[in-house]
């Protein structure tokens, strides 16, 4: 069946334009002057057990939010990595005085959320209720209910998780880079595998919440519509009993940036796009001389739309749809990144500018200077009308051992950064040279371009193990574009079905952002088409062709098919394209490789590759390769339908979201002409 869903991200994109027509380009108005800052110090006072208190009075709106949160530093969990989490997911599930249902039931009736994490919690409520939600979170977190049904479940749920991102380049390089940079085996490298979880009993779990989730060093922030003198009480008949652990940690392990910049690559089979993050580590802190010069210059190089990053990768190259960096001041883990994800084909030449702009970041000119410190300004004066940020810069202050007027003078110590500490804080916090290049892509697209580039290259899998280079395997030289067309059109009913196919019909359901959406596609021969999306019910793509002319629609405007679209669409001529493969002459085999989990010969042409699963002929997926990127497409689930085996589940992935589509029903030969205006 010729591919189905390519106009979807082309609908899309089309209702990116639409929006984007509707932003004021006006010039940015200049800044006022530095306006002096007052800030309120939140009311603080310490339990017995160390556990600090501080509240935030606010009687603008009936609410009170809570959070939990411990400053304490990363600990090895080694062969059971996860247990952390897994203990935090039972925090929820009852305590020993509330089943885990009258526990939910009681949040549910008061209107609240509560939330726990292996560092902490959250809660929300009216402040009528908070008496009421400070008891639940308090009986939680110091009465929890541990039980071993209840960790296998959540095993269970962990180790699916893990399964589904696979194959997902993103959740990849964010595990193996790290790793590399601190050491797998390292509490700030490790990361939690499917045999890992399995490992984990309930001894495990009960031993980490004894050890590590205690009020030693802990901080409970309190903001909204309260009373400091009634809260006080409140929180020391809740929390007074929870017991200290104090619980001695073993000396970080020692990390070091590489001696040279190197290239790290790990190989994703099925990736049409790069994530690419190139960084190294720093000792930047907040209360570092450095530590607002350094922020200036990362706001430059990487800090949004206006950035050297973005205006690079994305407005003059259109490498990407966004690159960034971040310079992490953190109190165990700082860091310097810079990050984008690419077209496969262009990642050697993304990973070129990357370089270029770190090694041109000491040197700023005075007007985006300027321009850097008046968005980080205000971007601080507006937290401030935010209640809880007083409460957080308070934390802060504590946490990371800040003067007491290291926010009072924040606007002021922005002011004085000149050029010059810029430069200073780059070189001490920029390391183009000892850098760690990561890519997490396609080695068989990316690899030849990146060991071009100079700097040695080395090759990794999933799990962070040092592998060698992959190598494409070749197909038989008895495999032709035709003989693998030939047996894909055996294996979906043969070429005398096909031919008397002449519209497809289907619907299918997803998920995006957690509504449901619906999609219904009609295709004919010839390019015709109308494909009509709904979330919760309402259309918010359609495109409809019929042969010459048709149209695209979004968010409720109309816009006409361009002549380049419907030249485009107007190829398609086959709903079957592989009925023509014999006689195309930009076509042919590259090789085997692993697609949607299956090895698959790989046809490819000048825009699309096709992928064939070497045992049953059938189509795995394809890729299309347009203006805005790579869209890769995956098939499964081929059942029989009127003489035709067709895919029922359909998976598309559009600028790193993932919609996957279960086909409901088919129909074959039912469309009408109508159908296509």
């Amino acid at each position: 069946m010729k591919k189905q869903l390519t106009y979807i991200a082309v609908a899309f994109l089309f209702t990116g334009m639409i929006s984007a027509q509707k932003i004021d380009l006006n010039a940015m108005p200049k800044p006022g002057p530095t306006p002096a800052i007052n800030i309120a110090q939140p009311k603080t006072f310490q339990l017995k057990n160390g556990l600090t208190v501080m509240v935030v009075e606010n009687n603008k709106l009936p609410r009170v939010n809570m959070s939990l949160s411990m400053d304490r530093q990363p600990y090895f969990e080694g062969n059971i990595a996860g247990v952390s989490e897994i203990m935090a997911s039972q925090l929820d599930n009852g305590t020993t005085t509330l089943s885990k249902d009258e526990f939910n039931k009681k949040i549910d009736y008061l209107g609240a959320s509560l939330g726990f994490s292996s560092a902490g919690a959250s809660a929300n409520s009216l402040s009528k209720y908070f008496p009421q939600v400070l008891a639940l979170m308090s009986d939680a977190i110091i009465n929890p209910k541990f039980s071993a049904e209840e960790i296998e479940t959540a095993k269970l749920r962990t180790i699916e998780g893990l399964k589904s991102e696979e194959k997902n380049a993103s959740t990849i390089a964010s595990r193996v880079s790290n790793a590399l940079a601190y050491g797998k085996n390292t509490s700030r490298g490790e990361f939690e595998t499917e045999e890992s979880v399995k490992k984990i009993t309930l001894a495990d779990v009960q031993n980490v919440y004894k050890k590590y989730y205690a009020p030693d060093n802990a901080y409970l922030v309190i903001v909204g519509d309260v009373k400091f003198d009634q809260i006080k009480p409140m929180v020391e008949k809740a929390f007074s009993n929870w017991k200290k652990a104090d619980t001695k940690f073993a000396a970080l392990e020692p990390a070091n940036n590489v001696a040279k910049t190197e290239i790290n690559i790990v190989d994703v089979p099925s990736a049409v796009q790069s994530v690419v993050s190139v960084g190294n580590l720093t000792k930047l802190k907040m209360n570092d001389p450095n530590y607002f010069p350094a922020t200036i210059a990362n706001y430059i190089l990487g800090g949004g739309g206006e950035a050297r990053l973005f205006m690079n990768l994305r407005e003059k190259n259109g490498f990407t749809y966004g690159a960034y960096s971040s310079m992490t001041a953190s109190k165990y883990s700082p860091d310097f990144s810079a990050e984008a994800s690419v077209r496969n084909e262009v990642t050697d030449k993304a990973v070129k500018e990357f370089m270029n702009e770190l090694n041109a970041i000491s040197t700023v000119k005075p007007e985006e200077l300027a321009n850097a410190k008046a968005k980080l300004k205000g971007s601080f004066i507006m937290a401030l009308e935010q209640p809880a940020t007083i409460a957080r810069f308070a934390l802060n202050q504590k946490v990371n051992n800040l003067p007491a007027d290291f926010y009072t003078n924040y606007l002021k110590s922005i002011d004085k950064v000149t050029a010059a500490d810029v430069s200073n804080a780059v070189k001490a916090n920029v390391l183009p040279n000892q850098s760690r290049i990561f890519v997490a892509g396609k080695a068989s697209d990316i690899s030849e371009g990146l060991e071009k580039l100079g700097y040695p290259v080395k090759y990794y899998d999933a799990n962070a193990n040092p592998v060698a280079k992959p190598v494409a395997q070749k197909a038989d030289a008895s495999v032709t574009v035709a003989s693998v067309a030939d047996k894909y059109i055996a294996a979906i009913g043969g070429a005398a079905a096909l031919q008397k196919v002449s519209t497809i019909t289907f619907d299918a359901t997803s998920k995006i952002q957690g509504m449901d959406m619906t999609m219904k596609m009609i295709q004919g021969k010839n390019g015709k088409m109308n494909m009509d999306m709904k979330v919760m019910g309402n259309t918010v793509q359609k495109i409809v062709f019929d042969g010459k002319d048709g149209y695209m629609e979004a968010q409720g405007q109309k816009m006409p098919l361009s002549a380049e679209q419907k030249a485009e669409m107007s190829k398609e001529t086959e709903l079957f394209p592989e009925l023509g493969f014999a006689k195309a002459t930009d076509l042919k085999v590259t090789g085997i490789e692993k697609y949607n989990n299956e090895d698959s010969y790989v046809v490819k042409g000048a825009k699309e590759t096709y992928y064939y699963s070497v045992k049953t002929g059938l189509k795995t997926g394809e890729v299309e390769v347009g203006e805005g990127g790579s869209i890769p497409t995956n098939y499964g689930n081929y059942k029989e339908v009127a003489g035709i085996k067709v895919p029922y589940t359909i998976v598309q992935d559009m600028g790193g979201m993932e919609l996957t589509f279960d086909v409901k029903s088919y129909q074959v030969n039912q469309a009408k002409d109508s159908d296509f205006k």
